[in-house]
């Protein structure tokens, strides 16, 4: 039998950065500055080489985004309804049949997250009657859901999902029997929270 391959040229990339900043004291989370660059420009750094295509979720400073050399996708509502209304701009305005989700605020996430959340959903996808659709991330410390690997029919249940209310990510990707994917690492997906886990002497974008 055939194993599914899914190549990166099938993969769109999304950095989710549509978020109201609340523990950022409602500063543009992905904007601040990181180890000398913007967050965001981290994690486009490191996702961009394993995608064929990115985009950005945002919903305000789209012009300062858009600098980053990528196309911009806001939220269908202007509720800031979190990361899986981004998910949903996502699916609706890529052109290949996958997208891979990170969040903007995790400067060191895996280099290998597209190609070993691509190989475990390809292996679930051979030979399977009811294949999966998606795939995520996950450590020892638990489930990383915005990390994840999401097939481009998901959309429209997605839109039905938010509509009705729903705004979990895990719950949303384990109704779907999502694919576990377990990293040996925690640190990859590290993630800046509040101010306090910036560099005090960095600026800071509003």
């Amino acid at each position: 039998m055939t194993a599914v391959t899914i190549p990166r040229d099938a993969i769109t990339g999304l950095v989710l950065a549509g978020g109201r900043g609340r523990r950022m004291g409602g500063r543009d989370k992905g904007l601040q500055c990181f180890d000398g660059q913007p967050l965001a420009a981290h994690v486009i750094d490191r996702l961009r080489p394993q995608v064929g295509a990115l985009l950005i979720s945002a919903n305000r400073n789209r012009d300062a985004y858009a600098a980053f050399g990528a196309e911009v996708v806001s939220d269908e509502t202007q509720d800031f309804a979190g990361p899986l209304a981004g998910m949903l701009a996502g699916l609706r305005a890529m052109r290949t049949d996958y997208l891979l989700t990170a969040p903007c605020d995790s400067p060191y996430l895996p280099d290998d997250l597209g190609d070993r959340l691509a190989a475990s959903l390809s292996a679930s996808l051979t030979g399977a009657t009811s294949p999966p659709l998606a795939a995520y991330a996950a450590t020892t410390q638990g489930p990383h859901p915005v990390f994840a690997l999401l097939h481009r029919s998901l959309a429209d249940d997605l839109a039905a999902t938010l509509a009705a209310g729903e705004s979990r990510v895990r719950a949303w990707l384990a109704r779907h029997k999502a694919v576990q994917v377990h990293f040996g690492d925690e640190r990859p997906f590290y993630n800046i929270n509040t101010l306090d886990d910036l560099p005090t002497d960095l600026p800071r974008a509003p």
